[in-house]
C-alpha cells in the first residue's frame, strides 16, 4: 500500500509505537512527516521512516503541511473507527 498524504497509520516502533498518526508530508520514497495531532494521540509532528509504520486502508482528505487543528477537524469529521 503506497504512503500518501492523509493516509492513517499505526507506528510501530520507537517510544510511539502503538499510537496511531496521519501522513502529512511526503519527505522522499523512505520518509514521511506524520503527526497524531498530539491532543488526540499524543504523536507530535515529526519525520518517520516508513518501515516504522502499518498503513491502514483508511484514508483522509487534507492538504500537504496540514496544520493540526485542520487535521483535528479532518479526522474527527470522518469517524475514523479505533483511531485514538
Amino acid at each position: 500500500m503506497a504512503m500518501e498524504i492523509g493516509r492513517v497509520c499505526t507506528k510501530l516502533l520507537g517510544r510511539e509505537a502503538g499510537k496511531n498518526c496521519v501522513v502529512v508530508e511526503i519527505v522522499n520514497k523512505n520518509f514521511v512527516v506524520v503527526s497524531g495531532p498530539k491532543e488526540i494521540t499524543g504523536i507530535k509532528r515529526r519525520r518517520c521512516n516508513i518501515k516504522h509504520l502499518e498503513p491502514w486502508n483508511t484514508k483522509i482528505d487534507i492538504e500537504k503541511s496540514a496544520a493540526d487543528d485542520t487535521l483535528k477537524e479532518a479526522i474527527e469529521k470522518a469517524k475514523i473507527e479505533g483511531y485514538s
